[in-house]
This record gives structure tokens, C-alpha cells and sequence, in this order.
């Protein structure tokens, strides 16, 4: 059993990964729309917007190809839905998906970031001719004005194992407020996976490593390494070689009707068969999101194929293969790594499995009481 919270315990996931929701001014049409009233904006969430000043974690999402050139792909397949539009983007970091949709032909892009980077997306905007489209706005996303309603939202909100930060609560928030009906919203769906995985590298770095350092006798030390090592869930890449089983599906997301309540605790039991003799080490979590178009510009088997993943076990590719496919951007362990990588929870001793063994369990992820940004994971299994 794993129990934790992000403020003490191993529930913690380490490093920021997103401090944008913003506002501070901006132009538009009429009154501004009424919406659900701002959460206040509290220590946790000032600490989490300067941590999102740092170039160096704008650096690293930019350099993360896979997820900026996903979304630029997406940007354009909805092209016919953007352009001439007014777009949204929540969180906009350095402005870079505001931009694209600038290039994809936005009439007009309120970029809302809460953290100092906006200072610099208004200097990229303007070095890159586009301060008449694009309206970058610097404040929480719960606070600014635009006295226009949209049509279309884009984020970049997932953190790691998706819902750490829980930025998507001001992607609601903003649907909730300024979105048109039957309006866009990028990405649409998201999918959290776990699966039972094996990884003795790990151990034996961490933890056997101990048993002889230099021809000297350390082993009194392997039960603060496995404390230390495995206390809190670990953020790293594996691949698809340490994955034990078919993964089963935590939670699925959609961003057209989700509640924010709806992602304060999320529950989900899980019945897996090893398909080979191998340790358990752990569990790990990844995700996916796709980039749909609202559903009446989506045919019924497009959004049929939204709702098939709603099943116990998945496919461990995470993707759909066919022509008309949605555009997937994809953590998952055989696929290409991303800086999200993947979300470890170790056990402090490994269990071996035997071929075609069942592992069942549950696994609860909670919203931190002290702060929903942190997230408190409960995994109880059975062997």
C-alpha cells in the first residue's frame, strides 16, 4: 500500500511543471461575461507561478519536441476552426501556442499567463510582428477581464501523472466563463494509465549499490536508501520492457463537460496478469491526450472512439492506428519520451511474479486538503 501527500509523505512529485494562469487587461466587445467567482490566490499558488519564471522550464517544454510539435499539428488540423476565431490560451508560458495559432490565422489570441515569464511572451510577440493579434495578458487566468467570449480554448495544463498542479481546474474555469457553445477546446480528452512494472536497474543503483562500496561493507545503510529512494514517487523514463501487463485506465477526461469536483478524488480498482516471470518493483503512471474538434464537428464514430477507452484493461501503444484517427500525444512507455517521462511508485521490497500471476488493488488520487495543487495517492494491491 503507497500513501502520501505532495506536502509530506510519498504522494510528493517533485519539480514544477507549470505556473501559468493568468490575466491582467485586455480589449474586446460588450460586458464581460458573468462566470463561476475566482478561488482566492493563495501563498502555494504566488511560490507556484515564480517557480514558472525560470527560463530553464520554459527551456525544457520547448525542447520537448514531441509535445510542441504535437500541438502545432493539432493547431492546424483545426485550422478551419481557428481561423478567423478568438482563441484562449490558458497558460500561455512564453506564448508559443498563442503564436501558432496567430500563424493558423486567429483574429485574435488573449495569451493569460499568472507568472513573470508573460513579460517575456509580450517581447517574443512583438519581436515576431504580432502584437495586433495577439493580447498577452499577465495575471491569474481566475482574475482577468476579457469582454468577449471565445471560441476556442487551448492549454498546455497536464503535469505529471496528468493531474499534479491541477491546472485543468482554470481551464474549466474558463470554459465555464468565456467559451461559446459548441466552441473548441485543445486537447479535448485525456486518458491516465497504471500498470504493475519491474526495473532492477533501479534497485541496483540505488539500493544494492550499498551492499559493497569499494570492498567495504555497507549494507546497514540499504534501509535509508529504500527510504530515501522510494519514499515519494519517482519521475523518470522507462520503457516498454518494464511494463509487466496491459496497463488499466485511472481516469478519462473530458474537457467539453468535465467539473472541477469531479477531480478531487478519483478512484479506480485494477485486476492485472503478469505476462511474464519477473519482480514487481511497482506501478507506474503515464497518460494521453487527444486533440478532438467539438461534437458536432466530430462524426459519431469519432466520438464513439472517444469513449471505448472507458474499459478495464487498454492497449499498452495508447494510440488508434486508422486513417481518421484523432492527433494523440502520448507518454506512454513504448512511445517517444517526453519531459513528462513517466510516474513511479516503488515498493520498498520487490515481489516475485510468477507468469499469468493477478495483481488486484485499487488506487485512490486525492486533492492535498492544504493545497489541491499536491496531489495525495492511496495503491492498495493484492497478489
Amino acid at each position: 500500500m503507497f500513501a502520501g501527500g505532495a506536502d509530506g509523505g510519498n504522494g510528493h512529485l517533485p519539480r514544477p511543471r507549470r505556473a501559468r494562469r493568468g490575466g491582467g487587461g485586455g480589449g474586446g466587445m460588450g460586458p464581460p461575461p458573468p462566470g463561476p467567482p475566482p478561488p482566492p490566490c493563495t501563498d502555494y499558488d504566488m511560490a507556484y507561478f515564480k517557480a514558472y519564471s525560470h527560463i530553464g522550464v520554459h527551456e525544457e517544454m520547448l525542447k520537448d519536441h514531441v509535445r510542441t510539435s504535437t500541438y502545432r499539428n493539432a493547431i492546424m488540423h483545426h485550422q478551419d476552426l481557428i481561423s478567423g476565431k478568438v482563441v484562449l490560451d490558458v497558460g500561455c508560458g512564453t506564448g508559443v501556442l498563442s503564436i501558432f495559432c496567430a500563424f493558423a490565422g486567429a483574429a485574435r489570441v488573449y495569451a493569460v499567463d499568472a507568472s513573470d515569464i508573460a513579460l517575456q511572451a509580450m517581447e517574443i510577440v512583438r519581436e515576431n510582428e504580432l502584437s495586433d493579434k495577439v493580447i498577452v495578458m499577465h495575471g491569474r487566468i481566475e482574475d482577468v477581464e476579457i469582454e468577449e467570449k471565445v471560441d476556442v480554448i487551448i492549454s498546455e495544463w497536464m503535469g505529471y501523472m496528468l493531474l499534479y498542479e491541477s491546472m485543468l481546474g482554470s481551464v474549466i474555469f474558463a470554459r465555464d466563463k468565456w467559451l461559446k457553445p459548441g466552441g473548441l477546446i485543445l486537447p479535448s480528452h485525456a486518458s491516465l494509465y497504471l500498470a504493475p512494472i519491474t526495473n532492477s536497474h533501479r534497485y541496483q543503483d540505488s539500493v544494492y549499490f550499498w551492499q559493497d562500496v569499494y570492498g567495504i561493507k555497507m549494507s546497514s545503510m540499504m534501509p535509508l536508501a529504500k527510504q530515501c529512494a522510494f519514499m515519494e514517487p519517482s519521475v523518470e523514463t522507462i520503457s516498454g520492457e518494464n511494463v509487466l501487463t496491459w496497463p488499466s485506465v485511472v481516469a478519462q477526461v473530458d474537457c467539453y463537460t468535465i467539473q472541477a469536483p469531479e477531480l478531487e478524488t478519483i478512484t479506480a480498482t485494477f485486476n492485472y496478469t503478469s505476462m511474464l516471470q519477473a519482480p514487481l518493483h511497482g506501478f507506474a503512471f503515464w497518460f494521453d491526450v487527444e486533440f478532438n474538434g467539438p461534437v458536432r464537428q466530430r462524426s459519431k464514430k469519432q466520438a464513439n472512439q472517444c469513449l471505448d477507452g472507458n474499459t478495464q484493461n487498454a492497449s499498452p501503444s495508447n494510440k488508434k492506428k486508422k486513417a481518421d484517427a484523432p492527433i494523440v500525444l502520448s507518454t506512454a512507455p513504448e512511445d517517444a519520451p517526453t519531459h513528462w517521462q513517466q510516474t513511479l511508485l516503488y515498493l520498498f521490497e520487490p515481489i516475485e511474479l510468477k507468469k499469468d500471476q493477478h495483481i488486484e488493488g485499487s488506487v485512490t488520487i486525492s486533492q492535498s486538503q492544504q493545497h489541491a495543487r499536491f496531489l495525495n495517492i492511496c495503491l492498495k494491491y493484492l497478489n
